[in-house]
């Protein structure tokens, strides 16, 4: 009986002889050192210092491309945010000018001296008797975060190309706090906007209403007469001029 666990523990030693003799031949190579260096060259060594420095070199340029990525990432941010601020006179001051996106245009001179612009405005302001009259239709728009009830005084008025017409819009402000409005335009159809002359208007100035109040806003313009000679002109009897009021974006009270 007390032969049989010594042949169990005889039979585990010769397995194991046996093992080591098949993985570990001598003609086996064996590796030396650390087992992790062949297999990852970049692993690195106590001190901070890596085993590989072309792999550093690479990092680094990594490195240094991602900081070049975010801050032109920032300034593209950054530049968007002053051209979306800039970009709003900017495009006033050029649909003013030249009538561009529907926007009609102020009545100004030719440039030079007060006394010339008065002249040229005069020479502009000469009702065309032989040209049939133009109806001009009026509507208004609120913004929804606008508590305000704006509407036209009149639905249209039909005048002639040189001759000067006045009409009226009405705002109220239906909230129990003031508040700043401003009031952007447009005429259709857009190749009478270049045409269509504002002498006095609301538009693009701020219009403080306290609640409750009720004011009435004029418009006086004018339709050049130079669009008899436009021929995209041609066949036009109608033109409606748009007013929409928004809230002031500065404006603090909610």
């Amino acid at each position: 009986m007390n032969s049989i666990p010594r042949i169990t523990r005889r039979l585990a030693a010769d397995l194991s002889s046996s093992s080591q003799k098949r993985f570990f031949t001598p003609n086996t190579p064996r590796r030396a050192g650390n087992p992790h260096s062949s297999r990852h060259p970049h692993y690195h060594q106590p001190g901070g210092k890596s085993a590989n420095p072309e792999m550093d070199r690479i990092h680094q340029l990594y490195r240094q491309r991602n900081r070049s990525t975010a801050f032109y990432t920032i300034s593209v941010i950054l530049g968007t945010v002053a051209l979306s601020y800039g970009s709003v006179p900017m495009y006033k001051m050029i649909c003013q000018t030249t009538g561009w996106g529907g926007q009609p245009i102020r009545a100004h001179g030719g440039g030079g001296s007060s006394s010339s612009a008065d002249e040229d405005i005069t020479a502009k302001l000469t009702p065309i008797t032989t040209s049939p009259r133009i109806r001009v239709s009026f509507s208004a728009s609120v913004s929804d975060l606008l508590d305000w009830k704006f509407v036209p005084q009149q639905r249209e008025v039909r005048v002639l190309p040189g001759e000067t017409a006045l009409a009226f819009y009405t705002a109220t402000n239906n909230s129990d706090k003031d508040i700043i409005g401003v009031a952007t335009y447009s005429v259709t159809p857009a190749q009478v906007a270049p045409y269509f002359s504002k002498i006095q208007c609301f538009c693009f100035e701020e219009q403080r209403l306290q609640a409750g109040e009720t004011v009435d806003m004029p418009v006086f313009f004018y339709l050049d007469p130079d669009l008899l000679n436009d021929l995209n002109m041609k066949g036009i009897e109608s033109v409606v001029l748009n007013y929409t009021f928004f809230k002031a974006r500065y404006d603090d009270q909610k």
